[in-house]
């Protein structure tokens, strides 16, 4: 299993700082969701079309990998469903020419269950994955929502029929707010997982609060082990989001310990 983070902790930086980042703390790769202040991929000035070669020399000589651009593209909310399409196919397009194997895409904006249209999102979701086949790139859907339950999503992705599809795991939002262990989770949709996500947290006066890996009470011992034991060899990706998660140390102090941790619960496996 590989380790990357994702940019949305640290989205004002650019693309050489974060590559720094990631090659200084000893990461495989990076998920780019915001740079230089730009959350929309496509307009990102990093990835400018005659940048592109640059980028993609640049990763190589360092060693690292882009395994997944993060869209903010939601399929099962009809008021943004036809702007979601063309900008999932829009990051699809720069996967494709960055040779980025994933692009996600998710069924409502929040992360705990919200009620969704989940046949729009299946037929807009199907159609993406249809289009993206062609480009080379797997559009992944993540658990967060009305997705937050495993046997939604497992429903979904075989009502697609695609074998151009699969699962972006959020560990989080799967044991939070679908209430499901990993043993769960993993019965249902283990066989399409491609990408997976983490954060901690614990509850307290009611709500939640993000704290550093390994000091809250999301099960990662257990997530490792059903992942190892299905030989999944792709990234596990920290997520944090600085607005919701202030009380968080500041980006590489963040890096430092999550790397550390879980280079020493894989060393366990």
């Amino acid at each position: 299993m590989k380790l990357s983070f994702s940019t949305l902790g640290c989205p004002d930086r650019n693309l050489d700082n974060v590559l720094e980042a990631a090659k200084k703390y000893g990461f495989d790769g990076i998920e780019i969701r915001g740079l230089s202040g730009e959350m929309y991929a496509p307009k990102m000035p990093d990835f400018a079309p005659e940048k592109l070669e640059s980028v993609k020399a640049k990763l190589s000589s360092l060693g690292l990998e882009i395994p997944i651009l993060s869209s903010g593209a939601t399929f099962a909310e009809i008021d943004r469903a036809q702007a979601s399409f063309v900008e999932a196919c829009a990051y699809v397009d720069l996967a494709g020419a960055l040779g980025v194997p994933f692009v996600r895409v998710k069924s409502t904006l929040q992360g705990y269950i919200t009620p969704g249209d989940l046949r729009l999102a299946s037929g807009l979701y199907g159609q993406l994955c249809e289009y993206a086949e062609h480009r080379g790139v797997v559009p992944l859907l993540e658990t967060n929502g009305n997705l937050c339950s495993s046997a939604a999503m497992r429903a979904i992705i075989r009502r697609t029929g695609s074998k151009n599809s699969g699962v972006l795991w959020d560990v989080h939002h799967t044991w939070r707010y679908g209430g499901e262990t990993p043993v769960e989770t993993i019965a249902n949709i283990g066989n399409y997982i491609c990408h997976v996500h983490i954060k901690d947290s614990i509850t307290e006066n009611g709500g939640v609060k993000y704290v550093l890996p390994g000091t809250g009470d999301i099960p990662f011992a257990d997530m490792l082990l059903m992942l190892h034991a299905l030989r999944y060899e792709g990234y596990i990706s920290l997520e944090w989001d600085p607005a919701l998660e202030s009380d968080l140390p500041e980006t590489t102090e963040l890096l430092a310990h999550y790397k550390t941790y879980m280079s020493e619960q894989l060393a366990e496996i």
